[in-house]
């Protein structure tokens, strides 16, 4: 009886010490799991995230492949042309740290420019990791420098003629598009004219993979910004 006794207890009492450490265990997965997810909300809560959104006009460049083509179907070959024209660029950036950010922007060409007696459109947009090296810049003058990749979209239409979807009845003279992966640096140099006004010259530099529409993979672009901080 005594012996019995005994083992009964010795059982109850693995048992509960078994069951008090699954509970404590578990207790530490929890505490492991959340707390990197509160460190990074109070890291964030103190890190006076900036913002701040900027509207550039500027240029880009490419040459032509020199080719003949015929994209009408007319039987008439026509030279394809180089890149060129105005571009805006629409942007914006988070500045996590004061000199570390991420930001994004999409830059294109305002009007349809002519390839081989179509218009075409290229849309260049890129996500960036950014860096201001705070060590070099003033109150009123910061370097800026953005890398990072994307991609470009150039459209094709076919001039005055229209296209209409049967099925949707939506009419347009889009043709389609040929898609390129694009490698972004950016060079800038912001100018404040107040706390939240700035103007950044820059010059942009694209590595487009397989940009066999054009004479080069490399397009260079020059801009002028004028951004405001949130």
């Amino acid at each position: 009886m005594i012996v019995a006794t005994g083992s009964a207890l010795s059982v109850s009492a693995r048992t509960i010490s078994e069951g008090r450490i699954t509970k404590l265990m578990k207790g530490l997965w929890i505490g492991a799991s959340v707390l990197p997810v509160l460190l990074l909300s109070v890291t964030l809560a103190n890190a006076q995230i900036r913002a701040d959104a900027y509207f550039a006009l500027g240029t880009a460049h490419d040459s032509s492949n020199g080719q003949l083509v015929d994209l009408l179907g007319t039987g008439n070959r026509a030279p394809t042309s180089s890149l060129g024209g105005v571009f805006g660029t629409f942007g914006g950036g988070l500045m996590l740290t004061p000199s570390l950010g991420v930001g994004a922007e999409v830059s294109f060409r305002f009007a349809q420019g002519d390839y081989a007696g179509l218009g075409y459109r290229p849309i260049f947009y890129d996500f960036n990791g950014i860096w201001m090296p705070t060590i070099i810049s003033t109150k009123r003058i910061k370097p800026e420098v953005q890398a990072g990749f994307g991609g470009v979209s150039l459209r094709f239409y076919g001039g005055g003629a229209q296209y209409c979807d049967p099925f949707s009845g939506i009419c347009s003279n889009f043709l389609g598009s040929s898609n390129h992966l694009q490698l972004h640096v950016g060079l800038g140099l912001r100018f404040y004219v107040t706390e939240q006004i700035f103007v950044r010259p820059q010059f942009d530099y694209h590595w487009v993979r397989n940009f066999i529409e054009f004479g080069s993979n490399s397009v260079p672009e020059y801009s002028i910004a004028v951004g405001y901080n949130f």
